[in-house]
């Protein structure tokens, strides 16, 4: 998954729970002049502005100080969404029955996007139906996961992420 390094996770995770927010993920994208350092928070009331805002305040003041990326970068902050980011194995155990959208590091039966519902997760593996078909991916397969929301499925619509 495009989670980030383990230390930038070390050091943001538990600033984020400590404000009362679930750390959904972490998304690191280096650039040499526009890198994009993106968190996604969550809680059970959801996330308003003033959320993102005091996370990013705190988090912002670490990074200021701990200095843990070079060169230039965007720090964002926001909720997942309907569309919501799945970047570990227990988040596909917590949406078992939902409808998830895997894009593949590598063809899995010539295919490298994969649209469906969560059947089960055994060890590292998720199993995702797609009609009459479940395929067997390993969690270390995929480079982005995505959850489908219930509005587009019912139009027959899959997540354009």
């Amino acid at each position: 998954m495009k989670q980030a390094p383990e230390h930038l996770v070390n050091l943001i995770q538990p600033i984020v729970e400590g404000l009362g927010y679930e750390c959904v993920g972490i998304e690191y994208n280096p650039h040499p002049r526009n890198g994009l350092l993106r968190i996604y928070i969550d809680n059970e009331q959801g996330i308003l502005v003033e959320d993102c805002s005091k996370v990013s305040h705190q988090v912002s003041g670490m990074l200021d100080v701990e200095d843990p990326i070079q060169g230039n970068y965007q720090l964002e902050i926001s909720s997942p969404g309907d569309d919501r980011p799945l970047f570990s194995i227990q988040q596909f155990e917590r949406f078992i029955g939902h409808m998830v959208s895997v894009n593949l590091f590598k063809p899995i039966e010539k295919r490298r996007k994969i649209s469906g519902v969560i059947q089960s997760i055994d060890n590292d593996t998720v199993f995702i139906q797609e009609g009459d078909r479940v395929y067997e991916i390993p969690f270390q397969a995929m480079s982005k996961a995505r959850l489908v929301p219930e509005y587009l499925i019912n139009k027959g619509v899959h997540s354009g992420k």
